[in-house]
């Protein structure tokens, strides 16, 4: 039998057979995934070039700059290549893209910053790939460019010096999820190993699995084995004051394993909060904070940036739902594409996000600011929406991404025109939203509430390896309206002989005065309660 063969519950083991894994000897691999099972970094296309120049320039003391995206993975991969460098010896300037200062990416006035440090090498992360020109202008002074980026890569040829990038067709590493701060970590290893130093890479761990989780990138894989083994440092005490800062403001005790969602939804929105308000290097100085005092200090300050934005993105996103009923009725079937004078751009993703969870259809938000608009672009998990926006290319003056999401500039006049070419380049993408959606496990029988331990050794969930989904038959002992207008449902429960409890967000009116309920949701610690506790995030109520 699957579960004692594992050390599993039986509802945890039927999770993993729902999931095609039969195979005790497979899904004991599964479960326990370590960093021995790493992909070999070997066939990855100029790591070795690259950290034998990053390696000559530690030791002729150039000046070297790290040059990061301003969004979290951006951040984190600077940070971690930056800290490495610095920890093997290397001069090391680290500097963070202006979302209103040049945008995305290399841009002209994010290579003006970097020429003003004097480098002689230059390494950008998380960006790149399509910076052709600012990377041959950089090169022609004399500075060797590498680029360490995932991003979807052009067919134009990269003149970097070296181009670490798992999608160039002619890349021989096996996996292809890495976002750029796993890649930061594999060129650190190169660069250890090319200078024969003895540096234990595992302290920054936990910035990789905070740069994977808050990238969408997938927890399959090599992702699966780095993520795990980073969330078991993330704010423990030994480690960098920013994160313990952030742990305790997100009210997550220390005594809690985190979880990849406590990642997405507790740490990743105050990290990207000041980036998508122009001052990303906030996030860089307290992610980088030496003391506890310093930490804290600049918390405030990235706690104030996170609910400056919170206020713009449920401005724009009210205001964004109704254009959506507006111009495509309740329940598109294609893509949606709205725009507004007055979003802040630098809430547009989170916006587009929404508007998927809404309507369940991709969605492309922009922001315009006179005769030209900034979007961004999200989509449903079995959508590809790089690809949608590939057919409509010619409406837009300049766009890249990945898979899950994307980034774009047009002008206003092409608005009409984008708008229809991504409605006919989403056809069919509705999700049918308003069905049940597929459950890993009706619970009842032998199958009960899963124990918290067992949610650890299936996880971490993400894109690409979804939480799983429970059906729950329960009594109501007790349901309150939290929130305002009471429209979240705090719930105690009764599923057969187990006492737990459960939120339900938005959906107290369906609740209200109910003693029996049919419940499909996800469970997750319950940090509130601590020690073993779990509840049920309430995704469904069925009538």
């Amino acid at each position: 039998m699957l579960a004692d063969a594992c050390g599993l519950g039986v509802t945890a083991a039927q999770v993993l057979l729902h999931r095609g894994l039969r195979d005790a000897d497979a899904a004991r691999s599964f479960l326990d995934s370590t960093l021995r099972g790493l992909s070999s970094p070997e066939p990855m296309l100029d790591r070795a070039l690259a950290s034998e120049r990053i390696a000559r320039a530690i030791r002729a003391r150039e000046r070297i700059v790290v040059f990061g995206d301003y969004d979290v993975d951006g951040t984190t991969s600077a940070v971690i290549l930056s800290e490495v460098i610095a920890a093997l010896g290397g001069e090391v300037r680290t500097l963070i893209a202006d979302r209103f200062h040049g945008g995305y990416g290399l841009s002209d006035q994010g290579l003006d910053r970097c020429l003003a440090e004097g480098p002689g090498l230059l390494v950008t992360c998380d960006c790149g790939s399509s910076d052709h020109e600012r990377i041959a202008k950089a090169m022609t002074r004399g500075i060797d460019v590498i680029v360490v980026d995932h991003h979807l890569v052009p067919e134009q040829a990269l003149p970097a010096f070296a181009f670490l990038n798992p999608h160039r067709p002619d890349c021989g590493f096996a996996y292809k999820g890495l976002c750029s701060a796993g890649l930061a970590f594999s060129l650190g290893a190169a660069l250890r190993s090319e200078l024969g130093a003895e540096l234990d890479l595992r302290g920054w761990l936990d910035l990789v699995a905070i740069g994977t989780i808050a990238d969408l990138a997938p927890l399959t894989g090599d992702n699966r084995r780095l993520v795990r083994a980073g969330l078991k440092n993330i704010g423990v005490p030994s480690t960098r004051p920013a994160l313990v800062a952030l742990r305790q403001a997100a009210k997550i005790p220390e005594s809690a394993q985190l979880t990849a969602r406590d990642v997405a939804f507790r740490f990743s929105p105050r990290l990207n909060a000041p980036g998508r308000l122009g001052v990303a290097d906030l996030t860089l100085r307290f992610l980088t904070a030496r003391t506890p005092k310093e930490a804290w200090g600049l918390l405030q300050e990235v706690e104030a940036k996170n609910e400056e934005r919170k206020m713009l993105a449920n401005h724009a996103t009210e205001e964004a739902r109704a254009q959506v009923r507006e111009l495509y009725g309740e329940a598109p079937e294609e893509g949606v594409v709205v725009a507004s004078d007055t979003w802040h751009r630098g809430v547009v993703g989170i916006v587009a996000a929404r508007l998927v969870d809404t309507f369940g259809v991709p969605a492309v938000v922009i922001a315009f600011d006179a005769e030209h608009g900034h979007g961004s672009a999200r989509t449903t998990a079995d959508f590809d929406v790089y690809s949608a926006l590939s057919e409509c290319a010619s409406d837009l003056s300049a766009w890249g991404g990945h898979r899950a999401a994307a980034g774009i500039s047009l002008s206003r006049k092409a608005l009409d025109s984008f708008r229809a070419s991504f409605l006919q380049a989403t056809q069919g993408a509705g999700s049918g939203k308003g069905q049940l959606g597929e459950v890993d496990v009706a619970l009842g029988g032998a199958f009960r509430v899963p124990t918290v331990e067992d949610l650890q050794r299936l996880g971490p969930f993400g894109e690409g390896y979804p939480t799983p989904t429970f059906l729950v038959d329960a009594h109501v002992v007790e349901a309150t309206g939290v929130g305002e207008g009471r429209a979240h449902g705090k719930l105690k429960l009764r599923v057969g002989q187990e006492s737990i409890r459960a939120f339900a967000p938005a959906m107290f009116s369906r609740i209200e005065g109910r003693d029996a309920l049919r419940l499909v949701g996800e469970f997750q610690p319950d940090h509130w309660i601590g020690g073993h506790a779990i509840e049920l995030l309430v995704t469904d109520v069925l009538d």
